[in-house]
């Protein structure tokens, strides 16, 4: 059953004439219903059984054709490989230091950061972006 917020998505796609092959649509079901915020070898990891034929690099290319789209946000941090999130409302992430899981979180008071920014650097501010580090509850137990 797909959720509201992927068949928006499959909508948004068809109005830009993008053609809807069955590994596109797996791999935005996929982002749509993942809590995490999966690379693209994740992605692949947890599809090749059902497409056998597909590649990382056809992973990597609708990843690509989704970002344009706006459907999907890449993030990156540091050296390590993008990940990707669905979710493209304004929002922060947390990040746990020992096992790289991603968490969102909204904080509305934050939004006010980039009017500040232009009122005192002179800037025309266009986004933003904010990163907590910590240590998730499972790494603590652990």
């Amino acid at each position: 059953m797909e959720n509201t917020e992927l068949r928006e998505a499959l909508q948004s796609l068809k109005s830009t004439k993008v053609r809807m092959t069955p590994q596109r649509h797996a791999i935005l079901e996929f982002l749509f219903n993942c809590d995490s915020h999966p690379t693209a070898d994740d992605i692949y990891k947890s599809l090749e059984n059902n497409f056998p034929n597909m590649s990382v690099a056809t992973v990597y290319n609708n990843l690509r054709v989704f970002k344009e789209a706006g459907l999907v946000r890449e993030l990156t941090y540091g050296d390590s490989s993008s990940r990707f999130d669905s979710n493209t409302t304004k929002h922060y992430h947390v990040i746990c230091d020992s096992c790289g899981k991603i968490v969102d979180f909204h904080y509305p008071g934050l939004d006010e950061v980039e009017t500040l920014a232009e009122h005192v650097a002179g800037f025309e501010v266009k986004n933003h972006r904010m990163e907590v580090y910590g240590t998730c509850p499972e790494c603590r137990k652990g």
